[in-house]
């Protein structure tokens, strides 16, 4: 069993590698191309994840018709496949070349928070277009941080991907077990923290906000940090152009911790704010977020599950 693990951990290993290395000797557009084709395979194949996105798009959407949200779904898989292709490029492409892969707005939200205060921010973003870009993408600007990942299971992808992820000077925490190391981080001064807040979250970790208008359990945690450390968060999100052809890198407006002394409400309307920044870029860029995750998975109490 012990020699058989092995081989599976080798080959799952050789065949990330192998493909992230084929795409990036392509030129970005036809790794792009490539990664949607793939995206489109596995549309086809994943019945189980179709049907949860078709779930969540009815929540979201009830509005549109079921052809409209067919096309949102086929959508998502395009988007994931082509960040596929935008991740051969950063393991393969140089600083300067992936300058050019990605326009830049509201860089300046960064410089103008870091010169006021002199200390860590907290970003934040969704899994939206290329969300690998919104880490990626500052340290290739020489802003480098230090940003929550969950292991990926076979520890040599994890350490392939975590290679890449890391190339320009980023750092990444396991967020099974960085509570205490957050904190450490922004009191040490050393650098940025960078979590992702919209997924299901378990009870002893969430509160319920509305996310499209239903209520989904959203991690407090990361509006309990700003509020504990004073600390501002600032949104960013890396949605792809198709009129200019290439990844936008947004970097919203600064949320201030604003903290007035009864913690729970602070919490709360953090967390809610934070949600709204998500959804208002969901909303522009429809197609583009993870709709095959069962983000309404959690329930509040006496409420029936919905998948």
């Amino acid at each position: 069993m012990a020699k058989n693990g092995k081989l599976i951990t080798f080959l799952e290993y050789a065949a990330v590698k192998s493909v992230v290395a084929s795409l990036g000797r392509l030129p970005p557009s036809a790794a792009y191309s490539v990664g949607r084709s793939m995206g489109r395979l596995a549309y086809r194949v994943a019945g189980e994840l179709r049907r949860t996105g078709a779930i969540n798009l009815r929540l979201a959407f009830p509005e549109r018709n079921d052809e409209e949200r067919a096309k949102l779904l086929r959508e998502c898989f395009d988007s994931l496949g082509r960040e596929l292709g935008l991740f051969s490029q950063m393991a393969s492409r140089s600083r300067e070349q992936l300058r050019e892969l990605m326009e830049v707005e509201g860089f300046e939200n960064i410089i103008d928070s870091k010169t006021a205060r002199g200390h860590p921010l907290i970003y934040f973003t969704g899994h939206l277009g290329a969300w690998e870009l919104t880490s990626f993408g500052l340290s290739v600007l020489e802003h480098p941080f230090t940003f929550l990942v969950r292991r990926i299971d076979n520890p040599r992808v994890e350490e392939y991907v975590d290679g890449v992820r890391t190339r320009f000077g980023n750092k990444t925490l396991d967020k099974l077990s960085a509570a205490r190391s957050m904190v450490k981080l922004l009191r040490s001064g050393e650098s940025a923290l960078g979590l992702l807040p919209d997924l299901n979250t378990l009870d002893d970790e969430a509160i319920f906000v509305d996310f499209f208008g239903v209520p989904a359990a959203t991690t407090f945690l990361i509006a309990k940090l700003a509020v504990r450390t004073n600390t501002p968060l600032i949104p960013i999100f890396a949605p792809w152009s198709e009129e200019k052809g290439k990844y936008l890198l947004i970097i919203e407006t600064p949320i201030p911790a604003e903290c007035s002394g009864d913690e729970e409400a602070d919490v709360r309307r953090l967390t809610i704010e934070i949600t709204r920044r998500v959804e208002n870029q969901i909303r522009q860029y429809p197609g583009q977020w993870l709709w095959i995750h069962k983000r309404w998975k959690t329930r509040p109490p006496g409420e029936p599950p919905i998948y």
